[in-house]
């Protein structure tokens, strides 16, 4: 798989305002500038840096357009597609911040196009980029297939029966697994993880923080009978997230990722796994941990 361009390291820096604007990527031209510079062109013009290429390489082309009151981002990629670039490769579909489609490194900072708009950034050059993390298709569109695939690992929401008088549950529970369904799937919190950002070979064994939400939505449920906790630290890699918090900084939804779900969900695992007290009581009860593969099996 040919390399991703690369961009500002959003791993350490996501939060951060001054995120350099011009970042070379392979074959690149180098003649970026950093975030704040003075913009080469009149006050009515925007320059943009976008990423143009495929899985055999690229480098930033270099445009400019007239600037235009209350645009975001993906407006003028789709006016550089309506002129001067008609064969730019651009994912999207709502343009309202709910299809997650839109998602690129806009001045090294992983954001959705179709939110961020164009009068609060930094004066000069904007750069737009393809997620790093995952491999290039064309242009600004990628391969984010890896996570469909990881999906498919989760095991179902598998409910008790019914009961007579039906299924009863407190408030509380159900705005804890709300704040998670909020996902939009735009997988800026994966790009941003650095356990696969700057390692593809964790991705084999590693959900990301993405599913790390499911999981949780699914484990905090008061009503689901699988049990995935010994899943999530045999095959997803739980314990390889060092809670950096760079997934909940990106977050166009503003779910606290690593709060809510990934440090309960590192408790919940670590009770199942070394808890002595809980060992003595599933032994005395007969109530076994079952192995990664039966909760999967469970949920299928």
């Amino acid at each position: 798989m040919p390399d991703a361009p690369e961009s500002a390291d959003a791993t350490d820096d996501a939060a951060d305002d001054g995120i350099e604007a011009g970042v070379d990527r392979p074959g690149g031209s180098g003649l970026g500038a950093a975030a704040g510079a003075e913009s080469p062109g009149a006050p009515d013009r925007v320059a943009m840096r976008v990423w143009r290429g495929d899985p055999g390489g690229g480098e930033f082309a270099e445009y400019e357009l007239a600037a235009q009151d209350g645009e975001v981002v993906l407006d003028v990629i789709h006016r550089l597609q309506a002129t001067d670039a008609p064969d730019l490769a651009c994912r999207w579909n709502c343009k309202a911040g709910k299809c997650g489609s839109c998602s690129a490194e806009i001045n090294g900072r992983p954001r959705l196009m179709c939110m961020t708009r164009m009068d609060e950034l930094p004066e000069g050059p904007v750069t737009v980029a393809p997620m790093r993390t995952f491999p290039i298709i064309k242009d600004l569109v990628t391969d984010v297939s890896f996570n469909y695939e990881v999906a498919k690992t989760v095991p179902a929401f598998s409910p008790v029966p019914e009961p007579p008088d039906g299924y009863r549950m407190q408030q509380v529970d159900i705005e804890r697994g709300q704040e998670f369904r909020k996902c939009i799937e735009c997988f800026l919190c994966q790009d941003v993880c650095h356990v696969i950002r700057d390692h593809e070979e964790n991705k084999p064994r590693y959900a990301g923080p993405r599913f790390f939400i499911r999981f949780a939505e699914l484990e905090m449920h008061p009503l689901d009978t699988n049990d995935r906790r010994e899943l999530v630290r045999q095959k997803g890699g739980l314990g390889m997230c060092n809670i950096t918090k760079c997934c909940t900084e990106v977050c166009p939804e503003h779910i606290k990722i690593t709060d809510n779900a990934i440090i309960p969900m590192k408790e919940r695992v670590v009770d199942a796994a070394y808890d002595p007290i809980g060992w003595l009581g599933r032994t005395i009860m007969r109530r076994h941990k079952r192995s990664a593969e039966e909760a999967a099996a469970g949920g299928q």
